[in-house]
């Protein structure tokens, strides 16, 4: 996902240059040679070292955080020492949280923030911005992520292998009947049918970071639901069983256990097998390279409520077909909007400081297309 915001940044007229960190320095310049753009340098950092994030950081306008979501919080607090504005991809619900309570701090010192602006979280929280504009009421926030399918013999991991396992194993949280609770992981499966060419595919609940911030920004609308859900995060459900066996088996384990004399974390090794399965940059920023199946999705988030007294359903579906993945690039342009001083000091979802039109437009300008249908009853 940093790939692609780096590359899309790279080739935005608005930007000067961009500094990509990383504790990996081969990695970074890999990226950097891919790309070839002269406002493209590296560097390397460790969020360990925080000193020395504070002094790469700073002078920058904007800080694009694409780090696994563990290390957000470190992150902020290098931003904030550095007076740098902050964006990042999503802190799965529960990071999230603890990240909103930054809020004060940032303000304070005229800092802006956005918490998770990507494919989702991101895109679906400026979707139900959109619709609930358009609503005296908003009674529920549906989210499906629909992607199409791996083939059932590939292990494909095409986001953080470390994130796609917590999503796995942890409980979703939900919002029903104006309440947080929790369910199982891969519960509360329905079909739901999505523009074409994915078609319907089945869906269930995810732990996700749109929950924890939509019911709190439509409070005062009335909401009562909300909730994510998505198709196996992209894989086949093949795959997906195969992880579900080795977590049953307790490969997902997090405290040491001794293997021939060493202290070995079974999750660590797990971990270190599956990035053998991550697919190299080429994939993501080269997609005409890519060999079958194209990343196909559609983001859509069904927004019921009221307007005038009468029922209404808005369906807002952002679509991308053999194009870059979109992650990078909502997070590109919530970077720039960032460096503008478009969005006011503080810390926030996309939800309340996006536009949701001009971001839109935005995204059409890279072949993402988003549509949107309004249904009432007669």
């Amino acid at each position: 996902m940093g790939c692609v915001a780096v590359q899309a940044l790279a080739q935005d007229e608005r930007v000067d240059r961009v500094l990509l960190l990383d504790v990996n320095l081969e990695q970074a310049r890999l990226v950097a040679d891919f790309i070839k753009s002269p406002k493209v340098s590296v560097q390397a950092v460790d969020l360990g070292q925080r000193d020395r994030l504070v002094l790469a950081l700073a002078g920058a306008d904007a800080c694009l955080n694409a780090t696994n979501y563990y290390t957000n919080m470190l992150v902020m607090e290098g931003c904030l020492a550095a007076g740098v504005h902050y964006v990042d991809l999503g802190g799965l619900f529960h990071m999230t949280r603890q990240q909103l309570a930054l809020d004060e701090r940032f303000a304070a010192q005229g800092l802006s923030g956005i918490l998770g602006m990507g494919t989702a979280p991101g895109i679906p929280n400026v979707q139900a911005r959109y619709a609930a504009d358009g609503l005296d009421t908003v009674e529920s926030i549906k989210i499906y992520d629909g992607v199409e399918p791996a083939p059932s013999h590939a292990p494909l991991f095409t986001y953080a292998i470390p994130t796609i396992l917590d999503e796995l194993t942890l409980e979703p949280v939900v919002f029903t009947d104006g309440e947080f609770v929790t369910r199982p992981p891969l519960s509360d499966f329905e079909d739901v049918c999505f523009t074409h060419p994915l078609g319907v595919l089945p869906m269930h609940l995810s732990l996700h970071s749109e929950v924890a911030t939509l019911p709190v920004t439509f409070h005062d609308k009335g909401i009562r639901e909300c909730f994510f859900k998505i198709n196996y995060w992209g894989m086949s459900q093949q795959v997906v069983e195969k992880l579900r066996v080795l977590v049953e088996l307790g490969f997902d384990r997090r405290e040491p256990v001794e293997v021939g004399g060493t202290r070995v974390v079974p999750r660590e090794v797990m971990q270190a097998l599956l990035s053998s399965y991550v697919p190299p940059i080429s994939y993501y920023l080269a997609p005409s390279e890519r060999q079958p199946p194209d990343w196909n999705q559609e983001i859509v988030s069904e927004v019921r409520g009221t307007k005038a007294g009468r029922a209404v359903t808005y369906r807002v579906g952002t679509l991308t077909c053999k194009r870059g993945e979109p992650t990078g690039l909502a997070a590109a342009i919530g970077a720039v909007w960032l460096a503008e001083g478009r969005i006011k000091p503080g810390v926030h979802p996309p939800e309340t400081v996006v536009e949701p039109e001009p971001f839109f437009k935005e995204l059409e300008a890279e072949e993402i297309y988003t549509q949107v249908s309004v249904s009432s009853m007669l």
